[in-house]
């Protein structure tokens, strides 16, 4: 029973078709013999069918990126690619595939070869997304950047990635870009650029600055456009032939938080049709607008979201960094159909002050990812922004990342409480720590395989051996369930997980739970480490403006009589923001080390004698006994 829950899929097979709008009949045609071909497999001369995993298994597309657009531009040139809103920015299809090719040139003119590796640190400006294109044209790797990064994440990832060129803005926030790469590479400033040379990064031979200005020791985006009028379109063309779409195209840098980072390979096969089964599932058409405020260094902005509007010949509509006034104004202004984000930026957009004078009426669809979602914001993201059709996307990095998805037509259940069904051309199970099969409703490790398992980790054969197994199931690390009609739920991290005096307590659960209290805008919960029980509940809360008072003791009274005892929140703490990465995912890690310090720094210290102590010890082991509350503002 649990095999046949986990061969359902996302439903797209049946809804592919239901529109037809910026569709060439040629395309339905073809779409149509597609998913034929990757219904029934043609068998091979030995008699055996493709499995999902194998290079000749169907999918929809075997091309390359640069291959694709150029076929996105054969059939509507003056299609819009890409707007932004802020800056006045317009351009179509045939604009950016020329602007892709003229970059691609000035950095073959420059000594980029296929295989070379190209980092790219910076916010989301419109010519990250060139860049993107101009390496995937010449069979240069991308090596995407944290825009947060500082001098000692730079120093890791130039020297792990073999990074022959580095492309950076001006500064973001508080980090000046050229300063920092000055501070690391003092040569620039003496050598001739396009032939660096330093002892500390070997590959390192050149740096481009994202803009018009000059630096020295830096080609500007202007120069490269320029010298790539002086290599033939010869050489663009030779370049192109030397690689397969199962070469890599892009590399990302995983959050390093329990080791050093880990750069992930994903090849052009990965990540195109990862994100043409993506954009299935938003009913994607050439017709759709996708405001896209997720940072592109990202899997959800460079995948999810161009790559999803690359496949439909949709539009991009860019924001550089997430403000939510920002997003609505372009919602507004562009009549974006779509809109992606992680809860906390659909919460900031609601609760913006002017939400109300911004038309969302246009909007339809979209992705919600990045962390799971509470139910009260999803109603009001349905409701309110008319994204009825929104759906929620699970996976990792390593995966391309997407490969489950619920599907547009979902009901609000499924979308809150499940991570949808698997993507049509992949396999998921479910496993316990011995690697045994687990029974349907019964959690385990989810398991991935397929097309978009990563093709593995840059110089870190251990790490890879140790994440993809023998029979090629990518290991995500995370605890899930699967239900009879092949929805899957995850319940958390394994590392996230609490165990208090031997129960397994899933955050998720008691943070959905949290969010049914009055006043209650947002909840994290983590396990703090006790002496007696191993691990006690912590929770912080982000309270509703009119309910700053609410306190430790609220929440406990509140959950007690609600759930079971051991899942209460034996801390609560209260905050305005938590703390969070680039692509806005709650850095629970942070979390943990936040509540291990605030309740060793106010648990017995404020006794004056070794009795009030002893005291204090037996009335926290009482689990009717309410700790003191701390708040945090």
């Amino acid at each position: 029973m649990a095999d046949a829950a986990a061969d359902k899929v996302t439903g797209i097979e049946e809804r592919r078709l239901t529109t037809a709008y910026g569709w060439t009949e040629q395309e339905v045609t073809e779409r149509v013999e597609a998913l034929e071909r990757a219904s029934h497999p043609t068998p091979r001369e030995d008699g055996t069918l493709p499995a999902p995993g194998d290079l000749d298994y169907p999918l929809h597309s075997e091309m390359t990126l640069g291959a694709y657009l150029r076929h996105q531009v054969s059939v509507d040139p003056d299609h819009e690619f890409m707007v932004y809103p802020d800056r006045d920015l317009r351009w179509t299809y045939a604009d950016f595939d020329k602007r892709t090719d003229n970059l691609a040139r000035g950095l073959l003119y420059i000594g980029m070869r296929p295989g070379d590796h190209l980092g790219v640190w910076a916010r989301n400006i419109p010519d990250w997304v060139t860049f993107m294109y101009a390496c995937a044209k010449i069979g240069v790797v991308m090596v995407t950047m944290n825009p947060v990064f500082k001098s000692h994440e730079l120093d890791y990832v130039l020297k792990q990635s073999d990074m022959k060129a580095l492309c950076v803005i001006d500064s973001f926030r508080d980090i000046d870009y050229v300063e920092t790469v000055r501070g690391l590479v003092p040569e620039s400033l003496e050598q001739q650029r396009g032939y660096l040379n330093t002892d500390t990064y070997p590959f390192l031979k050149n740096l481009i600055y994202m803009g018009p200005e000059k630096h020295r020791g830096f080609y500007s985006v202007p120069e490269l456009l320029l010298l790539g009028q002086y290599v033939e379109e010869e050489e663009l063309h030779k370049a192109a032939q030397s690689f397969t779409n199962n070469d890599c195209v892009m590399m990302q840098y995983t959050s390093g938080t329990t080791g050093f980072p880990k750069g992930v390979m994903l090849t052009h096969r990965n990540i195109l049709n990862n994100g043409f089964y993506i954009g299935e599932g938003q009913k994607l058409t050439p017709d759709d607008r996708v405001c896209l405020p997720v940072p592109y260094f990202h899997c959800f902005g460079c995948v999810l979201g161009i790559m999803a509007i690359l496949t439909h010949r949709a539009t991009i509509v860019g924001i550089e960094s997430f403000d939510a006034e920002m997003v609505l104004m372009a919602i507004d202004k562009e009549r974006a159909t779509a809109v992606y984000g992680v809860p906390t930026m659909y919460i900031a957009e609601l609760n913006h002050p002017r939400f109300s004078e911004y038309d969302m009426s246009s909007l339809r669809t979209g992705i919600m990812a990045g962390s799971p979602c509470p139910p009260a914001t999803m109603a009001e993201v349905m409701d309110k922004m008319n994204m009825r059709e929104i759906t929620i996307c699970y996976g990792l990095t390593e995966t391309s990342p997407v490969f489950t998805q619920t599907s547009a037509d979902d009901d609000i259940d499924h979308k809150c409480n499940t991570v949808g069904r698997k993507h049509p051309p992949v396999k998921v199970k479910i496993v316990h720590p011995d690697g045994s099969p687990c029974a349907v409703g019964e959690p385990g490790e989810l398991c991935c395989k397929g097309y978009n398992v990563m093709k593995g980790y840059y110089k870190m054969p251990d790490e890879t051996k140790a994440a993809i197994d023998e029979d090629g199931y990518l290991h995500s690390g995370d605890m899930g369930t699967v239900d009879e009609d092949g929805y899957y739920r995850v319940t958390g991290r394994i590392k996230d997980m609490i165990i208090r005096g031997g129960e397994n307590i899933y955050p998720l659960e008691v943070e959905n739970f949290l969010l049914t209290m009055p006043g209650v805008l947002d909840a994290q919960v983590v396990g703090i480490p006790d002496e007696r029980l191993g691990e006690i509940v912590g929770a912080f809360i982000r309270v509703k403006p009119g309910h700053e008072d609410m306190t430790e003791e609220d929440v406990r009274n509140f959950s007690i009589s609600r759930i079971a005892r051991y899942k209460v929140p034996k801390r609560v703490f209260f905050v305005d923001e938590f703390p969070m990465n680039p692509a806005k995912k709650v850095q629970k890690y942070k979390l943990r080390e936040m509540a291990k310090e605030l309740t060793e720094r106010d648990n017995l210290k404020v006794f004056a004698s070794e009795a009030e102590a002893e005291a204090a010890r037996k009335a926290s082991e009482d689990d009717d006994a309410h700790g003191g509350m701390f708040r945090e503002k």
